[in-house]
């Protein structure tokens, strides 16, 4: 794996610390601006509504830049965002800047995802984009529970300003280690990439990527306070078994990295009916410790073991659009982001507790895996119409695309 494709992984654990630091920072903060927790609690959404618009918006921005200029850019903006959070006066100023640096990190993302798959070969595609959104997990694992801790003993304004030096020191990392310019050949137009969309699999692509990272999320979300509340473990294990999530997660992004190339449908089928059934179990033994703690390792596993293939699997479903179809997926993971935890929330304010986060995961997931199996049933009849066994008249004529339609 070229050494590129892990500094651009770094990149996304240094920006992913900061997307997931604020739900251990959020009283402090509330105290420092004098505001309410909820209204504090505006700054994720901000975020999270930020990267929905960013990503396919910075991706048409950027297209024509080199790839190493967009994400040295993209990091720069960013991390001038977290020193002008660091110093803002109020309440207002920083949120501005949570949506700003939602922006440029969103089209960081899309970005990123692009470049590595271009560094690689055909066959490596899955793995690269497992390096790559293994930065994030790594970033709820030790990104997120260092934050927390930096707020905890310095203040969240400190914890911003570490997340600002770490993007600098990543940007450098970046222009030292990707390649400038583009891949030969490559003359980027966004009415090319769009016409290279217009494909039925790859929207449902993304909705399939909105109901399983949605299905992840909504139980995560809640998972500290269902843990307390209902599980009975005690407040000072939360940070552990929040980090035994992130283990799983590490190892069911390393698992999918391995066979999301060679068999995404497979992969993402087992991802969610796991996500489905874990989800389940979860709703339904949720007072007994013992077994949650277990679970939450599991959710982990199956539901980020699905990543690698929602992220590369778009690209062999467009290769004609290879910065925004990366992009648009972006967004609709933090579609999934956004909608499920009010989902969550709206099911436990009609009374039926923390526990049902996890059913509204399971009915996700369900659909997630419906989605899976309409795409399946869409690749069998374009290779029954195919006279080739399903390969278009198009993947005779180059090797790129015959493997792209074998990598469906």
């Amino acid at each position: 794996m070229p050494f590129a494709v892990y500094m651009v992984g770094l990149g996304i654990f240094t920006q992913g610390t900061s997307e997931f630091m604020l739900s251990g920072l959020l009283p402090g903060m509330a105290d420092d601006l004098g505001v309410s927790v909820p209204d504090a609690g505006l700054l994720i959404s901000a975020f999270a509504i930020g990267m929905v618009v960013g990503a396919p918006l910075l991706a048409v921005a950027t297209l024509r830049w080199p790839r190493r200029t967009a994400l040295v850019s993209l990091q720069a903006v960013f991390a001038v965002t977290h020193v002008v959070g660091a110093l803002a006066p109020g309440y207002a100023v920083l949120f501005v800047t949570r949506v700003v640096g939602a922006l440029a990190y969103a089209g960081y993302w899309g970005v990123a995802v692009a470049t590595a798959v271009a560094l690689v070969p055909a066959d490596a595609k899955a793995r690269a984009v497992a390096v790559v959104a293994g930065g994030l997990t790594l970033a709820t694992i030790v990104g997120v529970p260092a934050g927390t801790l930096l707020g905890q003993y310095s203040g969240w304004r400190a914890a911003f300003w570490a997340v600002a030096a770490a993007t600098v020191v990543s940007a450098v990392g970046t222009l030292l280690a990707v390649p400038g310019g583009r891949g030969a050949g490559e003359r980027p137009s966004v009415g090319a990439e769009l016409r290279a969309m217009a494909r039925p699999q790859l929207w449902l692509s993304y909705a399939v990527t909105a109901f399983a990272f949605g299905a992840v999320i909504v139980t995560f979300s809640y998972l500290a306070a269902l843990l307390t509340e209902v599980s009975g473990v005690p407040e000072g294990w939360v940070p552990a078994v929040l980090a035994l999530f992130g283990v799983g997660g590490l190892a069911g992004i390393v698992i999918g990295g391995r066979t999301g190339q060679s068999h995404p449908l497979g992969t993402l089928g087992l991802g969610l009916g796991g996500l489905a059934v874990f989800s389940a179990l979860l709703a339904l033994t949720a007072h007994v410790s013992a077994v949650v703690i277990a679970l939450v390792f599991l959710l982990g596993l199956v539901g980020y073991v699905t990543n690698p293939a929602l992220q590369s699997r778009v690209f062999t479903l467009a290769p004609g659009a290879p910065t925004l179809v990366g992009a648009v997926n972006t967004a609709a993971f933090n579609v999934g982001n956004t909608v499920a935890p009010l989902l969550g929330g709206l099911v436990i304010d009609a009374g039926h507790g923390y526990a049902s986060v996890a059913w509204v995961g399971a009915a996700l997931a369900a659909a997630g895996s419906a989605g899976v199996l309409w795409a399946a049933r869409l690749r069998r009849a374009e290779r029954k119409r195919s006279p080739r066994g399903g390969r278009r008249h198009s993947e005779a004529r180059t090797t790129r695309v015959r493997v792209t339609a074998d990598a469906e």
